[in-house]
């Protein structure tokens, strides 16, 4: 078996596959309040997802997270997350997930064999809550949340973006909450992708702001444990169960150890979130019905290409055209 490495000797064992772009919210920092999705002849389907994973795990992937826009929106994704996590070789299936559907859907989630479940939980407070994701209820995402801690996964870790005059002075309250239902938490700087009607620069809040935030509260002690992903965590002395990750792509960015690249739902595999360049796994897909080298072949290929780092700044322009739904969340 050939090991993906880019052109920088990277190892590439971490693929996030958006399932959909639609969602059943409007979060601020993800997409405009009217967004246009895509038509459905243009999504993968089902079986196409499903082989790309098969693909990618027999070339040495051992993690993958299923994203959207929301992915517990899109019709078959239990079915698909029992096919995706009996892959032979697939250490983890995990998912990104902003909790609306988890009350009905957490069991079966974690029955399909998904380990681990990201939660987005932005505010505690209910208008708050409302006005950041402009159609989502606080309420039902803890009851979701809820739902998640009773259905038995390995981990479950929320995330929160913080945005100054929207959210950041809730970030001590979300790290209590975090302790108090045992649950690690990342906070996640905004990133620059898609026009979402304002300027992100004024409310750009960064990691070492949210770590000042918390430490007036908490006691912070760096940690070197990794979940695979770009988070890096901190742990808190009087509360061992729960760790605090950030996830930096300004002012710490974690480039030169990226070891994944996203699938969006309409086939294109993104090398670089922060990067237009891609290739389109779709087209080949749909050409070789019966063939994987194909497939295979671009993949390596286009590795090839896979910057060496993005180039995000905190000045607030938009710097990629494309929303995060449509990246893969």
């Amino acid at each position: 078996m050939t090991q993906l490495r880019d052109a920088h000797n990277r190892q590439i064992d971490y693929l996030r596959m958006s399932v959909t772009d639609r969602c059943d919210f409007r979060c601020v920092y993800c997409m405009a309040e009217d967004m246009t999705f895509l038509p459905r002849q243009q999504v993968l389907g089902l079986e196409e997802l499903e082989r790309i994973a098969r693909i990618f795990v027999g070339l040495g992937v051992k993690k993958i997270r299923l994203t959207g826009g929301e992915p517990l929106v899109r019709q078959g994704i239990v079915g698909l997350c029992e096919r995706i996590a009996a892959l032979p070789g697939l250490r983890e299936l995990v998912m990104t997930t902003n909790g609306s559907q988890l009350v009905k859907l957490a069991a079966p989630l974690a029955r399909a064999g998904v380990k681990r479940l990201n939660i987005s939980l932005d505010s505690l407070d209910a208008a708050k809550f409302h006005a950041i994701t402009r159609t989502g209820q606080l309420q039902q995402v803890l009851d979701g949340i809820e739902a998640a801690r009773d259905a038995g996964f390995e981990r479950i870790k929320l995330n929160a973006v913080v945005m100054k005059g929207r959210n950041a002075e809730e970030v001590a309250d979300l790290v209590d909450f975090a302790i108090a239902s045992g649950l690690d938490l990342s906070f996640i700087e905004e990133m620059p992708l898609g026009d979402v009607g304002r300027s992100r620069g004024e409310s750009f809040c960064s990691s070492d702001e949210v770590k000042a935030l918390i430490a007036e509260r908490h006691t912070l002690i760096d940690s070197a444990e990794q979940s695979g992903g770009p988070a890096r965590y901190v742990r808190l002395p009087e509360h061992p169960q729960t760790r605090i990750g950030f996830i930096s792509p300004h002012s710490h960015n974690f480039c030169a150890t990226c070891n994944r690249v996203r699938l969006t739902v309409e086939g294109r595999l993104l090398l670089c979130l922060g990067h237009e360049n891609s290739i389109d796994l779709r087209a080949l897909l749909r050409r070789h019905p019966t063939s994987a080298q194909p497939v295979i072949d671009a993949i390596h290929a286009a590795l090839q290409r896979k910057p060496l780092r993005h180039e995000f700044s905190s000045g607030g322009e938009v710097q990629v055209l494309r929303f995060m739904n449509a990246s893969g969340g």
